[in-house]
């Protein structure tokens, strides 16, 4: 089994149904879940059966077209208003992913323009398309970010990654992981891969190290406070790690712990970078400062894959799910649009991202 051959989210041939990679189950079991109830749907998202910012945007816009489909009435203004309280609805699963407001938005933009001219059926088949359109777009964004960081790497690199950017939080490739998948295809078979466990939930060593090992990747697994000693034995050339939103001046929000390597890295004067989709950038924000934060069940630290508690009962739990880098810390940001690199704001300005988001 290859995780490249893994479809992460996908619409259904019959129009009527999300189907999605069960990624709570991996890497034990394989299981494809059918989505077509929106409790269900936003339940996936929420309890990270879909989980990595491309993956969440491409679900959110399957998610909507699913439940609009849905929608039994003939008059537009009903149905236009109908889709803006499920729209809310969905994005009220994930706090800190911008690519599932992204994509909602861009769903709800569609229906704006067309809603002068197009009726409800019309208008149905069109919101498919442009779900459809959304995850054809992002495995060939994903595909341009591999690229620019595959210009980045060198025979016999040893890549640190946090959490899980590889193909399972993309609709395929990924970020982070991206590079790699590319210097796969180009028949390099000398990188290594130290994928960190990545605590609370474990991505990185259900995920990130599931998918490296059958892609037949050079792949070792620590513990996240082993990051500074493999770091200090000369192990890493180069970090790679994916986001979920990037503020205006650079900073950027990822999974837990990333900060932490980011400082390590600065540290030991390893270059730290950044994959994401220009999508993730969010320029109505000016730093981190402004980004959510999604505090995630206390559960999730004190037993989650335990036979038993491992922790005290009425223990008190802090159980933030990202943590903000500062851009100081930042090398550079790949987009498939090119490498950012710092003063951040004026770099995406001049790769045409300030007009698109």
């Amino acid at each position: 089994m290859n995780a490249l051959d893994l479809n992460t989210v996908v619409l259904a041939d019959n129009h009527k149904e999300m189907i999605i990679l069960d990624q709570t189950l991996l890497p034990g079991m394989v299981k494809y879940l059918a989505l077509s109830k929106e409790k269900d749907i936003w339940e996936a998202i929420y309890r990270l059966r879909v989980r990595g910012a491309p993956a969440i945007g491409v679900a959110a816009a399957y998610g909507i077209y699913i439940i609009a489909s849905q929608m039994e009435t003939d008059d537009m203004d009903k149905f236009c208003d109908n889709f803006k309280k499920k729209k809310e609805y969905l994005a009220s699963s994930r706090p800190t992913a911008v690519n599932l407001f992204w994509a909602l938005n861009r769903m709800e933009q569609v229906l704006e323009e067309n809603r002068g001219r197009l009726t409800v059926p019309q208008m149905k088949e069109r919101l498919r398309r442009e779900a459809d359109a959304i995850r054809e777009e992002d495995i060939a964004i994903s595909r341009g970010i591999g690229h620019y960081g595959f210009g980045l790497l060198h025979h016999g690199d040893g890549i640190l990654t946090h959490c899980n950017a590889g193909t399972l939080a993309t609709a395929k490739y990924g970020t982070a992981l991206a590079p790699v998948y590319i210097a796969l295809e180009q028949g390099w078979n000398d990188l290594h891969v130290y994928c960190d466990e990545t605590r609370p939930l474990l991505q990185g060593a259900r995920l990130t190290a599931f998918e490296m090992q059958t892609a037949g990747v050079d792949t070792t697994l620590i513990c996240d406070d082993m990051a500074s000693i493999t770091m200090k034995r000369g192990k890493i050339d180069l970090v790679f790690v994916g986001c979920d939103r990037v503020a205006a001046n650079g900073d950027f929000a990822n999974k837990i712990g990333t900060s932490g390597v980011a400082i390590l890295a600065k540290y030991y004067h390893i270059p730290f970078y950044v994959c994401a989709p220009s999508s993730t950038v969010d320029l109505s924000i000016q730093s981190g400062e402004e980004i959510v934060i999604e505090e995630r069940p206390p559960e999730e630290v004190t037993e989650m894959w335990y036979k038993e508690r491992m922790a005290p009962e009425g223990v008190k739990v802090c159980n933030p799910a990202f943590d903000v880098t500062d851009h100081s810390l930042v090398t550079g940001i790949i987009t498939e649009k090119g490498i950012a690199r710092a003063p951040f704001d004026k770099a995406f300005q001049e790769m045409g991202i300030a007009q698109e988001n």
